[in-house]
């Protein structure tokens, strides 16, 4: 409606040009008697459908009826002529959105009353943030349905389904957590020389013998002594109390003399500021000893025997667990020189699905020797606890006895709680263990390189190649198959040429045919490694050499009625050459390692370049668990098994064999090692707290007949107990 009709109608209206919303409400006020007028209202232009533009146009609101004033109000709506309609609007929309007009009818001259007028719903309102939330998700999953099936149609592409029928499923690597927690950076090795493992296997052998003797005398010494001690045996009448002692303190400094060598070496290890269960054993025999001398000339303790026969049993297990380890070290040295090239086992940080993995590889043990003469696992606990022990021994035995006005009995104090702190298994934790598992790795071919090869141990993948797999022997030619005008020396020439460019495990059966046939390698150019074959050019031919599925995929016409299951198949463009059959034989060591490892949370990781070698052949054929098993893509396992790749400085193992048996064995005994020898440490640290303060306890209160020497004892070699258990199962797996 143009301005001009709309001001024509509105002429006569008292009360200004324009009608309020006030004033047209106030026509449908409730209750009065209305004039009847002529509807003069213009209803809003009805857009067509397909010219709405839905996008900028808000969605109508519900339709509210007014509240008529009666029935005369009703009839009186129902007599006024039909309004004409104005058309709708062109096509154009216009250039500025205008208000619809409004007609303004006829006001009444008394206002209605304001509890009878009721507010327009606005625009804005018409919504609730409910409903608007829903049609936000309806136009998004809208959106999502349009664009859902573009890519419908792609896997029925003969080139995919082929790809997926003779291409073997690949694992690829998953993104490495950010929110991973990294691995602390380990320590440096001590700065000790790296001498050859030769000339450390005689330092370790010298001298030997001459241990394991001295460790059973001091044993046999033992046993008087625990006689003497304990007043359950009949003693003669001429041993009265105060021989006895002197009789123990005479055994007790045979068996220091005996043992003196251990015993230094424990007093330089607090020189060096590295004390151990050794050194609190010096101090501990030292105070005992004094104890013993000076018993009945400062504090008879009524009867009571002094601790001699611990301190003996103590300086027996030293010498035993000193012996142990170095038999241990000699051993693993001596396999270590075994072969002239070994193979070197490290723990690669990030290397396969950004975690540690282990990985073999050929080169010089450069370590090793600095490796075998760091501290072990056990050492390096204590000599964070040792000197706490020390220091408060002496404190609360000065408390105990000069504090409380007793100075006699601090040698007593002082041999109680040295005594108690002084662990029996202290030189058994790392010795029993030890080697016990050097016994079983050098059988195997392997050898672990010291306690820093042990600690460098946690991690979650281990590379396997192909003669991990299949070692040497294991594979063998099971006949040949010439074919067309393509002559025998042509064909093995290319093979081997493409096989050696590759790097697998079938190099050294390609080799010795090589020779045999006369023939000698080829120079190749565009190599490129497939999954499932090979390929290159040479003399300006396309080789191809691969499995039956690879040459079906590349088109390549076999055989009909082929049942050749595992061979490599040669062509020469295009046309089938040659076929070289196979004979795999799995070693009988490779299921039991995969399953060690498997169990001990190591995932394998194939890193074989042998395009036979694929999960499901080695599944249906060798049953091996390949479900628990990665499979990494071409381009990956080539860079998983290459020879140039960085490794880790610090070495695992060194092994001396092929296959998967000592690689096996090396990664996983050395985990257990790690395992036993920490919780034992714990042990035996947690009994010499216990026995430090119930000791400081006992003294305190004055209580002799609980902390005599049988007691002490038998308190001793229940903390021992743990030890030889733990250490037992290190190479049961």
């Amino acid at each position: 409606m143009s301005k001009d009709r709309d001001d024509e109608l509105n002429k006569d209206v008292p009360g200004g040009d324009e009608f309020s919303l006030e004033s047209i409400l106030a026509e449908f006020g409730g209750g009065q008697k209305k004039k009847k007028v002529e509807e003069d209202t213009i209803p809003f232009p009805v857009i067509p459908h397909s010219q709405r533009n839905t996008s900028n146009v808000k969605k109508p609101g519900r339709v509210l009826t007014f509240p008529e004033g009666g029935q005369e109000s009703a009839r009186a709506k129902a007599a006024q002529p039909p309004v004409e309609q104005e058309p709708p609007p062109k096509k154009e929309p216009p250039k500025k959105k205008e208000a619809p007009p409004k007609q303004e009818a006829p006001r009444q001259k008394e206002p209605p009353p304001a509890d009878n007028v009721l507010d327009f719903p606005d625009e804005a309102s018409e919504e609730s943030p409910l409903t608007q939330g829903i049609n936000r998700l309806l136009k998004k999953a809208d959106d999502y349905a349009e664009h859902m099936f573009e890519e419908e149609g792609m896997e029925d592409d003969t080139a995919v389904r082929r790809a997926e029928e003779f291409i073997p499923g690949t694992d690829e690597e998953e993104e490495p957590s950010p929110r991973r927690r990294e691995r602390k950076p380990r320590k440096e090795p001590p700065p000790a020389p790296d001498l050859p493992p030769a000339d450390l296997a005689k330092r370790y052998g010298k001298g030997l013998k001459s241990l394991k003797l001295r460790s059973t005398l001091v044993f046999l010494l033992f046993l008087p002594a625990l006689y003497l001690t304990l007043d359950a045996f009949p003693h003669p009448a001429m041993l009265t109390p105060e021989l006895r002692v002197l009789i123990l303190a005479a055994v007790q400094g045979l068996a220091m003399l005996i043992g003196l060598d251990a015993l230094f070496r424990g007093l330089f290890g607090l020189l060096r500021l590295d004390a151990g269960m050794d050194t609190v054993l010096v101090f501990a025999s030292a105070a005992t000893l004094a104890d013993a001398l000076t018993m009945y000339m400062l504090d008879p303790r009524e009867g009571q025997m002094p601790y001699c026969a611990a301190i003996v049993l103590g300086i027996s297990l030293l010498l035993r667990g000193t012996y142990r380890k170095r038999r241990g070290l000699r051993l693993a040295c001596k396999t270590a020189v075994a072969a002239s090239n070994p193979y070197l086992v490290t723990l690669d940080e990030g290397k396969w699905n950004g975690r540690d993995t282990y990985v073999k590889w050929s080169g010089e043990p450069i370590g090793f020797g600095r490796q075998i003469q760091a501290s072990d696992g056990a050492q390096r606990i204590f000599r964070r606890i040792t000197p706490l022990l020390l220091i408060a021994s002496l404190l609360l035995s000065v408390v105990v006895s000069i504090g409380r006005g007793a100075p006699e009995r601090l040698l007593w104090c002082l041999s109680a709680t040295l005594t108690a702190s002084a662990s029996l298994s202290g030189a058994l934790c790392f010795g029993l263990p030890w080697l016990s598992l050097c016994q079983r790795l050098s059988k195997s071919g392997a050898a672990i390189a010291g306690w820093d090869g042990v600690t460098a141990t946690g991690g979650s993948g281990i590379v396997v190649n192909d003669t991990d797999l299949f070692p040497p022997g294991c594979v063998a030619l099971n006949g040949i198959k010439i074919f067309g005008d393509f002559p025998a020396e042509k064909v093995v020439a290319d093979t081997a040429t493409l096989i050696r460019e590759s790097g697998c495990g079938l190099d050294k059966i390609f080799h010795d045919l090589l020779r045999a046939q006369g023939a000698i390698y080829r120079r190749v150019s565009n190599f490129f490694c497939y999954e499932g074959g090979l390929s290159g050019v040479i003399r300006n031919e396309q080789v191809l050499v691969g499995s039956a599925d690879f040459m079906r995929l590349m088109e390549v016409a076999l055989p009909p009625g082929l049942r050749v299951k595992n061979a490599v198949f040669c062509a020469i463009d295009g046309e089938l050459a040659g076929i070289f059959a196979l004979n795999y034989t799995l070693h009988g060591t490779v299921d039991p390692a995969l399953t060690s490892l498997i169990r001990n949370r190591i995932t394998p990781v194939m890193a074989t370049r042998d395009f036979n070698l694929i999960p499901a052949m080695l599944r249906q054929r060798f049953k091996l668990p390949v479900d628990r098993m990665e499979y990494p893509a071409a381009e990956r396992r080539v860079e998983l098994s290459d020879e140039d790749q960085a490794h880790s400085d610090i070495l695992t193992a060194v092994l001396c064999r092929e296959g998967i048996g000592p690689y096996s064995e090396a990664v996983v005994g050395a985990a257990r090692l790690r395992r036993a020898v920490r919780t034992s440490a714990v042990l035996a640290s947690l009994g010499a707290v216990v026995g430090l303060i119930l000791a400081f306890y006992l003294t305190f209160v004055g209580a002799y007949a609980s902390l005599s020497a049988p007691n002490l004892l038998v308190f001793l070699i229940m903390w021992l107990v743990p030890t030889p258990l733990i250490s037992g199962m290190v190479n049961k797996y």
